[in-house]
């Protein structure tokens, strides 16, 4: 897995700006959050197949071997 976008100390922000527009409701802000991950893994799965593996130069079957994406 590659290291992530955001810094670590950036998640900070990230986490409580997530909470807050949940109304201060942590349960709710990681519910929402895994709909949001579930919804781009999906996106991810149905795009993979429409991209070439010389476009992507073997990247997205090197993924699948690791076991990072959906079959």
């Amino acid at each position: 897995m590659s290291a992530p976008a955001i810094k670590s100390h950036e998640f900070e922000h990230a986490t409580d700006a997530a909470i807050a527009a949940c109304g201060g409701n942590a349960r709710e802000a990681v519910k929402k959050l895994l709909v949001e991950n579930a919804q781009l893994h999906d996106e991810l799965a149905m795009a993979v197949p429409a991209v070439s593996y010389g476009y992507s130069k073997g990247w997205h079957a090197r993924r699948r071997c690791d076991g990072d994406m959906p079959k």
